[in-house]
């Protein structure tokens, strides 16, 4: 009977997965894979209060906006602080990933969220992505599906250790049983070291960049160790003396120096996790390691440092970008084996007695 109710669900709705980001937004539709990675940016004009554009076409507007149209990110530390915003994000990336295969009722949405948000925040996000259009939706913990996305054994008794560096915050989990045993959250990602990188510049070089160029330098010189070439890059920002256009080479180095104390911060929050693990855990992740998921996982030589800090391996998951995403569409495909990894929603949950 079960078995027939899902084939008749599958039929008049759509499967979604949405790793809904701070920085970027990737979705994963059933059968498809991943069909959207866009910016989670939305453009829009005060004048009228409607949307201009949203994912790439609102990021290429950051910073070059004239006065009346406004190009937000609606979401902030990976939790929603703008709802309506946010929900015309979701609404077009629901409708941009069934544009050619819209069926008959709402389609069923697994939405990633950080791990340790609160009961307010997962409400926000399960209220938006219904008023977006969904039928039904699921809320899971960022580091539990990428866990499930990189394909670790997170309902063996077993313990499994994720890094999930994102945009706006960096997730930090043991997982076991299909449960998280210990987690730490942090504020501390791709957003705060494009941050570090403006300020850097500003101090010690009397230039004001704007956030798309920091992202752009850490991306093409960024790193954590010293490299046997030295990197450069040429920055183009205001001169904070002359107030006029002033060229410099920055590199390595000097990113280095710019997002060392950022680095030290999470490197010191992942020995705080694993110093409160149990100890039966705690030789499962000593065997197998840890593994680092999401954008900063790319940043050069993070995984070595890391290796060296907590004595323990350190593996950079296959596209650690789509982990997350890729989570969600399994916990789709096998949605009776990961149901109970999910946060679950406060009205199924039985009365207190």
């Amino acid at each position: 009977m079960k078995r027939n109710f899902e084939k008749i669900r599958r039929l008049l709705s759509n499967d979604i997965g949405i790793d809904l980001g701070t920085a970027n937004t990737l979705v994963y539709l059933r059968g498809k894979g991943i069909v959207v990675n866009e910016p989670s940016v939305v453009a829009i004009n005060q004048k009228t209060g409607r949307v201009v554009a949203v994912g790439n076409e609102a990021k290429q507007m950051l910073g070059r906006t004239p006065g009346h149209i406004v190009a937000v990110r609606p979401l902030v530390d990976g939790v929603i602080s703008d709802f309506e915003v946010t929900e015309e994000l979701i609404t077009y990336l629901i409708n941009r990933a069934q544009k050619n295969n819209k069926k008959l009722l709402g389609p069923r949405v697994v939405v990633g969220v950080p791990s340790g948000i609160t009961n307010v925040e997962i409400r926000a996000v399960r209220d938006a992505t219904k008023n977006a259009g969904a039928g039904e939706v699921h809320i899971v913990e960022e580091p539990m599906a990428a866990a499930i996305g990189i394909r670790l054994p997170v309902k063996d008794p077993v313990g499994s250790m994720v890094l999930d560096m994102g945009g706006g915050t960096s997730d930090i989990a043991v997982i076991s049983l299909g449960g998280v045993v210990r987690s730490k959250n942090l504020r501390i990602a791709g957003d705060q070291l494009n941050e570090d990188i403006i300020s850097y510049i500003r101090s010690e070089f009397k230039i004001l960049i704007g956030e798309k160029t920091a992202e752009e330098i850490k991306m093409a010189i960024g790193s954590v160790l010293s490299t046997e070439v030295p990197l450069e890059a040429s920055v183009k920002g205001r001169d904070l003396v002359t107030g006029l256009p002033r060229e410099v080479i920055i590199t390595d180095s000097d990113i280095r120096e710019s997002i060392a104390q950022s680095i030290a911060s999470l490197v010191e929050a992942t020995k705080e996790v694993l110093e409160t693990t149990p100890p039966e855990v705690l030789s499962d992740i000593m065997h197998r390691g840890m593994h680092l998921s999401g954008g900063g996982a790319l940043i050069q030589g993070l995984a070595q440092l890391l290796e060296e800090e907590i004595k323990i391996p350190v593996h950079i998951a296959a596209d650690p970008l789509s982990a997350v995403a890729r989570g969600a569409g399994i916990i789709l495909e096998n949605m009776e084996e990961f149901y109970d990894v999910l946060i679950a929603n406060e009205d199924e949950l039985p009365p207190k007695k």
